[in-house]
């Protein structure tokens, strides 16, 4: 329907690499495999318009309100030999959710790069004073570095980085922070 399109869409806009298809509520259908097949069918015609390539997705019937394939295989449905899906170094295989979610390599975090951490907000907070705040790309942010901010080229000193009102040691790509400046 329009929101898995609008789902797949956004994901592929925000830069999600894999996907994964639970095809759920497959109780109601009595578990049909021509049900499953039309709506793989479907979906792998509207996700490669997106830009995923079907054959890196995993499909995968569930029914999330009994379980069925979710952590382990169900024998409600003898007609599915499980899901296949290929990436850079070869095929990958399994048959329930968990596996096709453990399947997914988590992403390379650029560490080893300078920092970028693209503002999206700076607040002025009584008492504690400047939070600039935003998602690291790449590098890493800790207490005591020293900070340039472009493109006003005004340099200052991290006293703080936090993530979600916690105190971190040190935030890395991909982290959501806000960071006190002197």
């Amino acid at each position: 329907d329009g929101q898995t399109r609008e789902h797949a869409l956004l994901a592929y806009t925000l830069g999600v690499k894999n996907l994964i298809v639970a095809i759920n509520k497959m109780d109601t259908t009595k578990w049909s495999e021509a049900r499953y097949q039309e709506i793989i069918k479907e979906t792998s015609s509207f996700i490669k318009k997106v830009g995923y390539n079907p054959k890196a997705v995993a499909f995968v019937p569930i029914s999330g309100f009994n379980g069925d394939n979710m952590l382990t295989p169900s024998t409600n449905c003898p007609w599915y030999k499980g899901w296949e899906r290929e990436i850079k170094s070869g095929k990958l295989s399994g048959k329930t959710l968990l596996e096709a979610i453990d399947s997914i390599e988590p992403p390379k975090r650029p560490v080893d790069k300078p920092l970028r951490l693209p503002l999206q907000d700076v607040y002025k907070i009584g008492g504690i004073g400047t939070v600039p705040v935003g998602r690291i790309e790449t590098g890493v942010i800790k207490p005591g570095m020293v900070v340039t901010f472009a493109p006003s080229n005004v340099t200052t000193e991290v006293k703080s980085v936090e993530m979600h009102h916690e105190q971190l040691t040190e935030g890395q790509p991909g982290d959501n922070v806000g960071f006190n400046v002197k």
